[in-house]
């Protein structure tokens, strides 16, 4: 997909990984849709900031109904309570598996027929390491990350015949707000994965591997899982 002069909404735009990717994508000469639950916090110059709450359906239809010209979609917001399933709070795990999976999964079936409407595009799902490697005290996280990559498979095959890509990001530790209390040395460039997150779009790619943790999860899955 060719980037300039796409159009994209990008969900979470107002800070961290979502805020770097909505600046590259204006930087490339999209059309950037800033989408946050309160989009006076988004400072970004050359973008249209948009209320969209993933969690409110209300608003995701109404921001499908102002970004109707979109053709790329970017599902970036996301929550982490560092939960764990069983003796975590409970409405935690409910909210996280509402905000990581059912919000991107209600935003794509918004945008979907905008996107098809606009001659096809392509969606971006921004996943995690975690999708694929799951600490116990980050179970909630881990499963609500592990559920969104089976829907971003599911939803490339169901997307492919009406012209849409779907492309998953997967990263370990940010230089972000939600892994602040991570040491420094552990983490990567939000801004360097964005470029590779865009430039796997350009490249329809499925899968973006950010970071060198990342790769080798993914590279242990076929292994036997590791005894607690």
């Amino acid at each position: 997909m060719e980037l300039t002069n796409a159009v994209a909404l990008v969900t979470g735009a107002n800070r961290g990984l979502g805020r770097h990717l909505a600046e590259q994508l204006v930087r490339r000469g999209a059309k950037v849709y800033a989408a946050a639950r309160r989009p006076e916090t988004v400072d970004l110059a050359g973008v249209v900031p948009l209320r969209l709450d993933v969690t409110d359906e209300e608003s995701v239809r109404a921001a499908a109904r102002i970004a109707s010209d979109a053709t790329l979609l970017v599902n970036n917001a996301g929550i982490s309570t560092g939960n764990p399933l069983l003796s975590g709070d409970l409405d935690a795990v409910r909210l996280e598996m509402e905000t990581n999976f059912f919000g991107p999964l209600v935003v794509t079936r918004a945008f979907a027929p905008v996107i098809e409407n606009n001659g096809g595009g392509a969606v971006l799902n921004v996943l995690s390491v975690l999708s694929w490697f799951h600490p116990a005290g980050l179970g909630s996280y881990a499963a609500a990350k592990a559920a969104a990559w089976a829907q971003t498979d599911a939803a490339r095959e169901e997307l492919a015949p009406r012209g849409i890509t779907v492309s998953a990001l997967h990263v370990a530790y940010m230089d972000t707000d939600m892994a602040a209390r991570v040491p420094a040395e552990q983490k990567v460039d939000p801004a360097e994965v964005a470029a590779q997150a865009l430039d796997g779009i350009e490249k329809g790619l499925p899968e973006i591997l950010a970071d060198d943790v990342t790769r080798q999860v993914k590279q242990g899955l076929s292994g036997a899982p590791t005894p607690a």
